[in-house]
């Protein structure tokens, strides 16, 4: 029991290791960040589109490996001070580039996405990588239209165009090699089905041999803390879960929650637990490997679905102050920008997003089976 237990958090391990490893080189020789500035030329210096290519940049950050976490932390400070300047509320640069980092963050290719698809594959439930990642950023950019209609997006058509997007920086030969090595590796992923870590710790060693990035500097940007959580915590569910110890967890669920009522109430609670702390690296591992238990106590209820539920229940809350993407944005906001009330509004927004999260589960679990 213990030994399977233990394989399987190798397996994570590796595919963490070598995810982030990959693009932990790419954004030490500044890739990531020249490949950010140079998409900035998409809006023309137009203010109203400033907020959807934030949102685009960190989706497409996110998407191709780095995460939701380091992706908001590459984009967030140049997204804040840029918009500051042209005169695009900060609640409205924040909710633009988390909710984007989110909507990338369960492709098959990034950090999150990987912890996601190898839990799901643990519970019998693998293949199914582009749906979650579907209806996970479908969800959030349905909230992100919504956000960019409440709070000033359409008022920013009447500012017509602005001087605070700067030049970006000419692409270097190191830029183009790594983007076109990483674009292979995704490639081989998604049409030969190569092994996600193996093959990205093959991708950065090219990339190290070529002397394209520092494996010194790569390795600082690697998430150790966050790896070192989502194999901890997922070593310890699967041995309570190999135990029976969530046994009573299920039945409990069972007694609150009806088969209509099931994906909305899961989607909440992990909503509301995600919101005061890490999604990838406690929620994910901790309630995942349940949805198959969960189901099978609520005739016609989908795992899948449930398992999908989870993970948007989760992530649209991520903007919260007291969660990570929140956090960063904060962090960033530059001086002048009333950061306590950008505090206060992404406190508030977050935990709404526990409910909107429950509503958009209850009506489109339909459309999460298979």
């Amino acid at each position: 029991m213990e030994t399977r237990a233990v394989s399987a958090s190798l397996q994570l391990l590796l595919t963490l290791a070598g995810v982030t490893l990959l693009f932990g080189c790419a954004q030490a020789n500044g890739t990531m960040e020249g490949a950010a500035r140079q998409s900035l030329r998409l809006c023309g210096g137009r203010v109203a589109l400033l907020p959807p290519v934030f949102f685009l940049l960190a989706a497409m950050l996110a998407m191709v490996g780095p995460g939701a976490i380091l992706s908001t932390a590459l984009l967030a400070p140049f997204a804040m001070s840029t918009g500051f300047r042209a005169g695009v509320p900060p609640f409205l640069i924040s909710l633009m580039v988390a909710n984007g980092a989110n909507a990338g963050n369960m492709s098959p290719f990034s950090t999150v996405g990987a912890i996601t698809s190898t839990l799901m594959s643990q519970q019998g439930l693998g293949g199914h990588e582009f749906r979650v990642w579907f209806f996970h950023g479908a969800a959030h950019i349905l909230v992100a239209a919504a956000a960019y209609l409440l709070f000033g997006g359409l008022a920013l058509f009447r500012e017509g165009s602005t001087e605070a997007v700067p030049v970006p920086p000419r692409m270097e030969r190191r830029h183009a090699l790594t983007l076109g090595i990483t674009a292979l590796w995704i490639a081989g992923v998604t049409l030969f089905r190569w092994p996600l870590g193996e093959s990205a710790f093959g991708a950065a060693a090219i990339l190290l041999l070529l002397r394209l990035a520092s494996l010194r500097e790569a390795a600082k940007h690697m998430p150790w803390k966050i790896i070192a959580l989502v194999v901890g915590v997922s070593t310890a569910v699967s041995l309570i879960d190999e135990a029976g110890g969530f046994a009573w967890f299920q039945e409990l669920f069972a007694r609150l929650a009806t088969s209509e009522s099931a994906y909305a109430v899961i989607a909440f609670v992990t909503g509301a637990i995600s919101a005061y702390s890490s999604t990838s690296g406690v929620v994910l591992p901790a309630f995942l490997p349940l949805a198959p238990g969960l189901a099978a106590h609520l005739p016609g209820v989908d795992p899948l679905a449930l398992s999908i539920s989870i993970i948007i229940g989760s992530a649209l809350v991520d903007v919260s102050p007291l969660s990570t993407l929140g956090a960063l944005c904060i962090a960033a906001a530059p001086e002048g920008s009333h950061r306590t009330a950008l505090f206060r509004n992404l406190m508030i927004w977050g935990f709404a997003m526990a409910f909107v999260g429950a509503a958009i589960c209850y009506f489109w679990a339909p459309l999460f089976s298979a």
